[in-house]
């Protein structure tokens, strides 16, 4: 059952969203390839401690987060993925791993990367690890008002920048 709140949310903004169904699957990548959809489509919400409070931060799920760059954009000193212990409570309806990307439904700022502006639509975890919602992308931004992201995040398989400086690599 997807999260209450999130629909409840959604029905009390008229918004009008698509459910969808997939087999249970655990990692953003694993959850793309059994709904069907393409990782850059696919939204994922990463709870990081930003200076001692939570943010959400949402990416596609064929990327991953450059913590280094990622402190620049969220304008903080330190900058650390949140131990679940810390957050689970927040989030009674969702199953873990599972997490909307509706930070504003809990309490926190939410931090969207900026490559979501080339899709119609949005598609994310509905709290469940088999039920996915969809949504206009312009319908998202509205209710979450999310702050975007320009770095901070790469590409499944990529060498994070600052990486790359430290170790050498050249790609």
């Amino acid at each position: 059952m997807p999260a209450i709140k999130l629909i409840q949310s959604l029905k009390e903004q008229q918004i009008n969203y698509r459910l969808i169904s997939h087999a249970p699957a655990f990692t953003a990548p694993e959850v793309a390839q059994s709904a069907h959809i393409k990782g850059d489509q696919l939204a994922k919400a990463v709870i990081l401690d930003a200076d001692n409070r939570l943010i959400m931060v949402v990416v596609p799920a064929s990327c991953q987060l450059d913590l280094e760059a990622l402190k620049r954009q969220v304008h903080a000193m330190a900058l650390k993925l949140c131990p679940v212990a810390r957050f689970s409570e927040m989030f009674p309806a969702c199953e873990l791993g599972a997490l909307p990307p509706f930070g504003n439904l809990y309490g926190m700022d939410t931090w969207l990367a900026n490559c979501f502006d080339r899709v119609a639509q949005i598609t994310f975890c509905a709290g469940t690890h088999s039920e996915l919602i969809q949504l206009d992308y312009v319908d998202y931004l509205r209710l979450v008002q999310p702050k975007i992201i320009s770095e901070g995040y790469v590409r499944l398989g990529m060498t994070p920048p600052r990486m790359r400086e430290h170790t050498g690599i050249r790609l």
